[in-house]
């Protein structure tokens, strides 16, 4: 970005910034989360400057930035913590213990999936991405993610139980 662009990018963020603040504060209902959602909106408006300046309503798409920031703010887990008065004694759910052998047959009943329904389960479950972000992985429609999940998991179940039971291997 040249001098001009930078200094054009100062002026509107100047003039801007309080509002900007004031409108995050009026999502969020809290300060410290509105200088962190401006923050980020204005990180994001310095990269894409060139592009939002050369805009007819820049500001409506400033905002839309800072809403954007702040629902994805919203989905960040630590978000979802409530704050409680007491500790419970012991875990609510205490998780199985894995195994490795438990890993192993994990590892051996994906091996028996298709290449991509595999890909889609491992990327669905285990990397946690939603089905869009695993559809722009593959290269593959929302539609496919879905059902190729389904079938994997319905697959995953069958192999397990005939595992368990002994008929299988």
């Amino acid at each position: 970005m040249n001098q001009a662009d930078e200094d054009e990018y100062r002026q509107f963020v100047s003039a801007r910034l309080e509002p900007l603040r004031v409108t995050a504060y009026l999502l969020c209902r809290d300060w410290h989360t509105a200088d962190d959602l401006v923050s980020i909106t204005v990180g994001k408006l310095y990269r894409h400057w060139r592009r939002v300046r050369a805009m007819e309503h820049a500001d409506a798409y400033v905002r839309g930035m800072l809403t954007n920031a702040w629902l994805d703010e919203r989905r960040r887990p630590w978000r979802r913590e409530k704050v409680t008065d007491e500790v419970p004694d012991q875990a609510e759910a205490a998780l199985p213990e894995v195994t490795l052998a438990d890993r192993e047959l994990l590892l051996d009943l994906l091996a028996q999936l298709p290449a991509r329904r595999r890909a889609v389960v491992v990327l669905r479950f285990y990397c946690d991405l939603s089905v869009e972000e695993t559809a722009r992985a593959l290269g593959v429609s929302a539609g496919t993610v879905k059902s190729q999940a389904a079938r994997g998991l319905e697959s995953l179940r069958a192999l397990a139980s005939i595992d368990a039971s002994g008929e299988g291997a």
